[in-house]
């Protein structure tokens, strides 16, 4: 990676839709890459983790491209959404993480329960910045596809997705790609705020050592996901928050965790320092043990003192959706009681709150799993609703 392709342009983009409407085939398309590396979503075919890859699209006369050709426009990094409804509170973790969203839709299927649910997911996380993916055309005649395209438009009317552009391709056989990479280098960034402090949501935590390794060649945890704001360089002493988790008398006590930045990786490139951006990797000083399958997933991450203590009760002010989306048929969201016990998507923490006290749009939570709550975050509310977590509305942290 040149240092002229380091400077460009970076946006994240999520992947998201209904299982099979070829989320994960998309990307596989754009980058070469297939994002369903964990092998339990080999085994079942479906994303259960958080699947990442990265691109760079180049722009030659107007033509938009991945072959190098032209010039260097944009850095995009990928997040590959779970599609499954059981897979919601993985889903909701992955929109706090990005700054534009790809709503994939199979033109031979048209509009599922998930479809609606992810919709409403990326309005709760005001995800504004959206484009709409009519995928699979290839298995549809033309009048199909533009009464497909018509039922979209219905969909998506009054919402933020309702100017957004809906792109026919096909990813199996590659059909309309050089649009949808139009389309991304089209969405308008937002300035980064490099000058708060750092604030990162950590998505992802890995041991990349190989077993068998020596141990002079062991390399540290490695910590995956996106800088909010603020600036993160190798050598940096960084806190992590909640931090490690361990269960004592059946309860689990959480520690949290200081160490230094060894190495920062974006895409296969490392660097010195990072702004807000793309996904990127963090290699630390801490024992891979604490960091092996995703064990500091959901954790901030700042440099060291600045964080706030973890706190297990949170008041948000909150707003609920008139009917739950994720299932067949029209479901009223009922209203919400003390003592009932709703999912919360905090940035990329996912907790369960007791609620103890409603005034008015303000809710209070005890939760099970402690957060670091900064002021203004936006929250995803889910409530269990026939053996599944459906989401019901969305909050704002007030203290």
């Amino acid at each position: 990676m040149t240092k002229q392709v380091l400077n460009l342009p970076e946006i994240n983009i999520g992947v998201v839709g209904h299982i099979d409407h070829g989320k994960t085939t998309l990307l596989s398309r754009l980058t070469g890459k297939f994002a369903d590396t964990h092998s339990e979503e080999l085994k079942r075919g479906i994303t259960i983790k958080l699947g990442y890859a990265d691109l760079i699209i180049y722009e030659d006369n107007g033509n938009f491209n991945l072959n190098k050709k032209g010039k260097p426009e944009r850095y995009v990094s990928f997040i590959d959404a779970p599609g499954h409804e059981m897979l919601m509170a993985t889903m909701l973790s992955g929109a706090a993480t990005i700054d534009a969203a790809i709503l994939v839709i199979a033109a031979n299927e048209g509009i599922k329960p998930q479809t609606r649910e992810h919709l409403m997911a990326l309005q709760a996380k005001k995800i504004k910045n959206i484009i709409i993916v009519q995928n699979k055309i290839d298995l549809v005649s033309k009048e199909q596809a533009l009464e497909n395209h018509k039922k979209i438009k219905e969909f998506v009317k009054d919402t933020l997705a309702e100017n957004a552009p809906i792109i026919p391709i096909s990813a199996q056989q590659g059909i309309n790609i050089d649009q949808l990479l139009k389309a991304i280098s089209k969405i308008s960034i937002s300035d980064k705020d490099e000058k708060s402090d750092p604030i990162f949501l950590v998505a992802r935590s890995f041991d990349i050592n190989r077993p068998g390794l020596d141990i002079p060649n062991l390399k540290g945890g490695v910590l995956g996901g996106i800088l909010k704001k603020g600036i993160l360089k190798v050598g940096d002493e960084i806190e992590i928050k909640p931090g490690l988790s361990e269960k004592k008398n059946n309860q689990f006590i959480y520690t949290p965790l200081t160490t230094k930045i060894s190495s920062i990786q974006k895409g296969n490139t490392s660097v010195n320092q990072v702004s807000p951006g793309a996904s990127i990797s963090i290699e630390t000083e801490l024992d891979p043990y604490m960091t092996k399958t995703d064990s500091l997933t959901g954790c901030v991450i700042s440099t060291k003192g600045i964080l706030p203590e973890i706190t297990d009760k949170v008041k948000i002010k909150a707003e609920f959706f008139k009917e739950v989306f994720g299932q067949e048929g029209h479901k009223k969201v009922e209203e919400i009681k003390t003592k009932e016990m709703l999912m919360l998507s905090v940035n990329t923490t996912i907790t369960v709150g007791t609620v103890e006290k409603i005034s008015n749009s303000e809710v209070e939570f005890n939760l099970n799993i402690p957060i670091v709550a900064l002021k203004g975050d936006n929250v995803g509310i889910a409530r269990r609703i026939e053996g599944h977590w459906r989401l019901i509305g969305f909050g704002e942290i007030l203290e």
